[in-house]
């Protein structure tokens, strides 16, 4: 069984540990915010995503500990700035702004742009093996 999971900067830069392509990983996953994805990822890109990993208090109801081998890793880079109708101090992503690249390791930290903030990862898993949270 394979999943396609989103992961969050700042889930991985708070207390993630670095992974690459062969590792074994054990992560909480659930529903992914497909909203926010496709704003972000746009919609055909978003339409793939199986799960999103949460390893803070915002575990909710469709969460199942997750095991299985890293195959690939996407880092995703958008645009962010204020909605035409909302306040300047309020970014939100920039739609069709994603940018997406194929990286060797995932530590949380990848090079940013003046233009282009990293906001998280696209990680296919293989072998995927799923139990209830204790």
């Amino acid at each position: 069984m394979e999943k396609t999971v989103w992961l969050d900067s700042w889930q991985m830069q708070c207390c993630g540990e670095r992974f690459e392509p062969g590792d074994e990983v054990s992560w909480t996953l659930q529903d992914p915010n497909v909203e926010w994805l496709s704003e972000v990822l746009g919609p055909d890109l978003a339409a793939r995503i199986d799960a999103a990993e949460e390893h803070h208090s915002g575990i909710d109801a469709s969460a199942w500990v997750t095991v299985g081998t890293v195959a690939s890793i996407q880092t995703v880079h958008c645009r962010y700035a204020p909605r035409p109708d909302g306040p300047d101090n309020y970014l939100h992503p920039v739609p069709d702004s994603g940018a997406v690249g194929a990286v060797s390791s995932a530590d949380g930290w990848p090079p940013e742009t003046e233009e282009l903030r990293f906001v998280g990862y696209v990680v296919q898993l293989t072998g995927v093996r799923t139990r209830p949270p204790t």
